[in-house]
């Protein structure tokens, strides 16, 4: 009996849809079956990368090819409607980061894919880093409190003149700042208890963003961000046996206790080979198919992320 192929049908035809395509047609047991894009001659592109057709709307690709997944790869502001034609069809989803351009627009899509049951996911790739997952499996040998410190610099300047519509500009943090600030979210343990600003968000003339995030296990987050000023992103987390530095985050470097020097761990080669992350994000998603349960951030989980973002930045009241 021949193995099933599992069809993947991909939404956008950008940079990020290209790399999720290419990703995904490297597994012995998937194809790319259809490319839906805003601008049809890019989505032709890359149909014809993958040796298949690009459709007009998102209905007329699922009713021709029947794919058993679709990946979305579009940008925020077009996510409401494109993730509302997503659910209307059986597949599941993989949408790319943020669902929405702000906190309330991810609530919205958010309650529509619970209404109609959607098994979707998010692509939040810096949890499918290598040295995120080695990290992980680093800290798990010790169940006491971690300190979890995250260095953000975001850019609105620069994201204005790359092109960035005012209102994904406006929500930058949203946009840019969920990569850093997910790490919260899988790097600590427990609820959200409280959020300390010692240096608030500025809307009027943005800088430095500093707040302490304290869980319910005891765990202890420490954000810092520095806006149109430079400055890395990092991660490290520190237990009571070792403390583990992503910086940068594609790479993990190791100092336990009793040692004075961090030891580098060499990250897995498939990081090279794709954009980090998205190797190992098809192989969850095609696992998933399969029956096995996925390694990926799910709607909910996405948006725990992106609610803690709006607290960091007191984008809303803190309850």
């Amino acid at each position: 009996m021949a193995a099933k192929i599992w069809g993947i049908a991909i939404v956008g035809a950008g940079y990020m849809a290209e790399e999720h395509a290419r990703a995904l047609a490297s597994l012995p047991n998937t194809k790319i079956v259809g490319v839906c894009g805003r601008t049809r001659a890019r989505a032709e592109v890359l149909a014809s990368i993958h040796g298949t057709k690009a459709f007009d709307s998102i209905d007329a690709m699922y009713r021709e090819t029947r794919a058993d997944a679709v990946v979305v790869a579009v940008n925020e502001l077009s996510m409401p409607d494109v993730s509302a034609s997503c659910f209307s069809h059986p597949w599941v989803c993989l949408f790319e980061k943020p669902v929405g351009v702000d906190l309330q627009v991810a609530e919205q899509i958010l309650d529509q894919g619970r209404r109609v049951g959607a098994r979707a996911f998010v692509a939040l790739n810096r949890r499918s880093y290598s040295s995120t997952r080695q990290a992980l499996r680093e800290l798990a040998n010790d169940d006491g409190p971690r300190l979890i410190s995250v260095l953000d610099q975001e850019d609105q300047e620069a994201a204005r003149a790359s092109g960035q519509p005012e209102e994904v500009v406006r929500n930058w943090m949203y946009a840019n700042s969920i990569h850093l600030i997910d790490y919260f979210s899988f790097m600590a343990r427990g609820d959200v208890v409280s959020v300390t600003h010692a240096a608030p968000w500025t809307p009027e003339s943005p800088r430095f963003v500093a707040a302490t995030i304290q869980f319910s296990s005891g765990d202890i987050g420490i954000y810092q961000a520095a806006w149109n000023a430079p400055g890395p992103w990092s991660v490290t987390v520190t237990n009571g046996h070792l403390r583990a530095e992503m910086r940068p985050l594609e790479r993990l470097a190791i100092q336990r206790r009793g040692e004075r020097r961090l030891t580098d761990i060499v990250p897995d080669i498939v990081d090279s080979e794709f954009k980090p992350g998205l190797r190992y994000q098809a192989e969850q998603l095609i696992g998933f198919l399969e029956g096995r349960n996925a390694n990926l951030a799910t709607l909910e989980e996405a948006h725990r992320s992106m609610a803690l973002c709006a607290r960091i930045y007191g984008l809303f009241p803190q309850s």
